[in-house]
């Protein structure tokens, strides 16, 4: 019931209850009981009504006139003795009470007490409701008109498409493959890293496909009652049945569909019932309800083997993160509903984003344009590019760090090093730029725009090794000490060779041979089975290679960083004047720096 409706019926009570003594109320000139004893004695009062209740005294004077006054509570002998001698016509009236409001003391109480049980049993069957509700599905139902979103909302991934497209085919023509005997995979795993669209595409299905979506996370599966999970899938599976054909979208099914029994401390009772009520519902209905699962993960290595076996998820599509061509799609898509300047080069910022997800890229295409709003420009321009690109994988430029003029050299000199390497290193991906502005964690940053591959040489690693050795020799060379300054860059060097020695065979002395690193409990593997699978000497010669590539490249970067001393120096001083240069820049300078020192030694 609403609010309103609760004051009105309050105030229709009050209107019944005292509404009459307002409208029986009597209306004339109101003069006091003397004035009224004085017009009596004069004989201007024709007749009066004397009420016993309230004591009011209202009558008619001989010319016509009304009045009202309130006597005593009983009217004097002599009072009434008046009346009769001047002929006044007077009559005494008791006005009866309303039936309501005789009986409103009695209903009150009564109607309070029915009203707080009444009030208690609603509460009761609520919480009793609540309770009852919890097995039901927490899926969020889209009508076929809702998922707007197609395949041309979605840039590139055309494989990806191709092998999704079946699914709407299933669906919109289902005769076409019970003719000719083929069985639609029940189930479709899509697998990616975060970020590159997997939820993207199982609405853009429902879009294409024009057929009911259900939407569920795995999270929403679990609960603390024993037995809720279970429930929420078959109610699940029964909605979508009602809906005839329909899409059942499960998001991180990881939370759910985990190894049965693994890890520490065995499984979970909960969810291993929700996981096998899954497993039976998959089983139990055909192809032909129109049902298709899908479902998306970025960690497919921790899935029960059941839920993947043919019959259940017998399809994996693979979502990559994108290629060049992709990320340039990607980036226009983004960029329709942009002001772009003239300047702004999206195919250089493709070829600059490597490794970036379709959610990086929109994040990046946004960050430029608050670049843009923050410089008062009206369009976004190849500067807030740059900036968001540094913002989003370097961290925001620190303006309240201030270097001092040595410490603002020897990051030039650092820096520098790195540059003059990504410069002359036949392997080494194109210089894009460099700069000592701090940026994150970081005082200065040596940028490379690595080239489109998806193998890499031996020459390759070692030429990122040798780079990422550049700054710490440069300010060995120039200052004849070390500081702290290099500490990511071991890390970064130390990773690669410890990974080309035990996993990428690429030492000579190792072989063939290739350990990865420690499986971890959360994962699915079981605690007993995991740990080094090599001896302490295996270990050691690990060690004494990654050790070995290490030093070399390090004694590499300090030949050629001495060769190019001339150039190092030029570069760094560029750098103090301008805090920014770009690679053709520093190709130049390598140049003009080797052509005078060749000259002086001729």
């Amino acid at each position: 019931m609403p609010k309103w409706a609760i004051w009105a019926i309050v105030g229709a009570v009050m209107v019944l209850a005292f509404g009459s003594q307002f409208v029986s109320q009597p209306t004339g000139e109101k003069l006091s009981y003397k004035e009224f004893l004085v017009q009596v004695q004069e004989g201007n009062v024709k007749d009066v009504t004397i009420n016993n209740a309230t004591n009011i005294i209202s009558g008619v004077l001989t010319n016509g006139g009304k009045f009202t006054t309130t006597g005593a509570v009983q009217l004097s002998d002599s009072d009434e003795q008046l009346l009769k001698q001047n002929g006044v016509d007077y009559n005494f009236k008791t006005p009866q009470p309303n039936w309501l409001t005789s009986l409103l003391p009695i209903i009150l109480p009564f109607a309070f007490v029915i009203a707080f049980f009444v009030w208690m049993q609603r509460r009761a069957m609520g919480q009793a409701g609540s309770i009852m509700s919890v097995g039901k599905s927490k899926a969020k139902a889209y009508q076929a008109d809702k998922p707007s979103t197609t395949f041309t909302d979605i840039a590139g991934y055309d494989g990806v498409k191709m092998e999704i497209k079946e699914v709407v085919d299933f669906l919109r023509m289902p005769e076409r493959f019970k003719e000719i005997g083929a069985r639609v995979p029940k189930g479709i795993l899509l697998v990616g890293p975060p970020g590159t669209g997997k939820t993207l595409f199982a609405r853009a299905v429902a879009g294409e496909a024009g057929v009911g979506f259900l939407s569920v996370t795995g999270s929403d599966f679990m609960e603390m009652f024993v037995g809720v999970g279970a429930s929420r899938v078959r109610d699940l599976f029964q909605q979508a049945r009602k809906m005839g054909k329909a899409i059942i979208f499960i998001d991180e099914i990881d939370s759910i569909g985990r190894k049965r029994g693994a890890g520490l401390g065995g499984g979970h009772d909960e969810r291993e019932q929700t996981l096998n009520q899954m497993l039976s519902e998959m089983d139990g209905f055909e192809t032909t309800e129109g049902i298709v699962i899908l479902a998306a993960t970025n960690r497919p290595d921790v899935l029960d083997p059941a839920l993947l076996r043919p019959g259940r998820f017998d399809r994996q599509i693979i979502v990559p993160l994108p290629e060049y061509e992709e990320r340039l799609a990607i980036l226009k898509v983004h960029s329709r509903d942009k002001r772009m300047g003239p300047d702004a080069d999206l195919d250089t910022m493709a070829k600059a984003s490597p490794g970036m997800s379709g959610a990086d890229l929109a994040n990046l295409v946004n960050e430029a344009a608050l670049f843009a709003v923050r410089r008062g420009s009206v369009q976004i321009e190849s500067v807030d590019f740059e900036n968001a690109r540094d913002r989003v994988v370097m961290g925001a430029r620190r303006e309240s760090l201030v270097l001092n003029p040595e410490e603002k050299r020897a990051t030039a000199i650092h820096e520098g090093g790195h540059a003059i390497l990504a410069t002359v290193l036949p392997h080494s991906d194109p210089l894009h730029k460099v700069t000592i502005l701090p940026r994150g964690m970081a005082l200065g940053v040596t940028w490379s725009l690595p080239e489109e591959r998806h193998t890499y040489s031996r020459e390759y690693f070692e030429d990122l090794i040798c780079k990422a050795m550049g700054g710490r020799v440069a300010e060995k060379i120039v200052y004849g000490h070390l500081n702290s300054g290099a500490a990511n860059d071991l890390e970064q060097a130390t990773s690669i060779a410890r990974r080309m020695v035990r996993e990428w065979g690429m030492s000579d002395k190792v072989g063939p041979m290739a350990w990865n690193g420690q499986q971890q409990v959360f994962l699915g593997e079981d605690l007993m089975t995991s740990g080094r699978e090599y001896s302490d000497s295996t270990a050691q010669l690990l060690d004494e290679e990654t050790s070995r590539i290490l030093h070399e490249q390090e004694l590499r970067a300090h030949d050629l960083l001495t060769r190019h001393r001339k150039g190092l120096e030029l570069v760094a001083e560029k750098l103090m004047e301008d805090e920014t240069i770009d690679g053709a820049t520093v190709g130049r300078i390598v140049q003009e720096a080797q052509g005078e020192t060749a000259t002086t030694s001729a």
